[in-house]
């Protein structure tokens, strides 16, 4: 229900044009100095759509190709901020460092890897270790080649995600590929906090 627009009554407007007359103009605002004036943006101009190539039915399609949207796991883990030493991450990439314990869960589904890991890494942290090798395997290639393509590897790329939340986050510190001594892109390296 909408509502209908008052009007002013005769009394109303003489009251409201006293008011106006009385009244002063605020000060001209004052000019903001270049340097505290917000900076504008260049806007992209839109990508131009690519032509969809042909397809006749029946065709074989590579599904690994460039259609996968997400980074690859190396590609992640190298991109997630250093949280420990520069130097000590140095020599853990370059496989200087000798992981303190290792557990392997490749072979395992994933309902036997869970309890497993978080049991390893909570006693490893407890007991004061600073580097542990995770093994997961680099898992077997699993695609049909149906319409959706499925990842290489379910433990790899489902351990990082598991050590990223609680309870194993508190006591992890810096995840990152192990160095091809240690098993390459088989293995994690999971850098441990300081136990209290």
């Amino acid at each position: 229900m909408s509502r209908r627009p008052r009007h002013l009554s005769a009394e109303e407007r003489a009251l409201w044009d006293v008011v106006a007359r009385r009244t002063q103009p605020i000060e001209k605002p004052r000019a903001v100095p270049a340097s505290m004036q917000p900076r504008v943006r260049a806007v992209k101009s839109p990508k131009q759509n690519q032509p969809i190539p042909q397809f006749n039915v029946g065709q074989s399609v590579d599904h690994h190709g460039t259609n996968d949207l997400l980074p690859s796991l190396s590609q992640q883990l190298a991109n997630t901020p250093l949280s420990m030493d520069r130097k000590s991450f140095g020599k853990l990439k370059r496989g200087k460092i000798q992981p303190e314990g290792r557990i392997d869960l490749h072979g395992m589904t994933l309902d036997q890897a869970h309890p497993a890991l978080v049991s390893f890494i909570l006693s490893s942290h407890a007991a004061g270790k600073r580097l542990v090798l995770v093994i997961t395997g680099k898992g077997k290639p699993r695609d049909d080649g149906g319409p959706i393509p499925t990842r290489l590897g379910v433990l790899r790329h489902q351990v990082p995600q598991w050590l990223g939340l609680a309870p194993l986050s508190g006591a992890v510190l810096q995840i990152s590929e192990a160095h091809l001594k240690h098993g390459g892109h088989g293995a994690l390296y999971v850098y441990l906090r300081r136990s209290h």
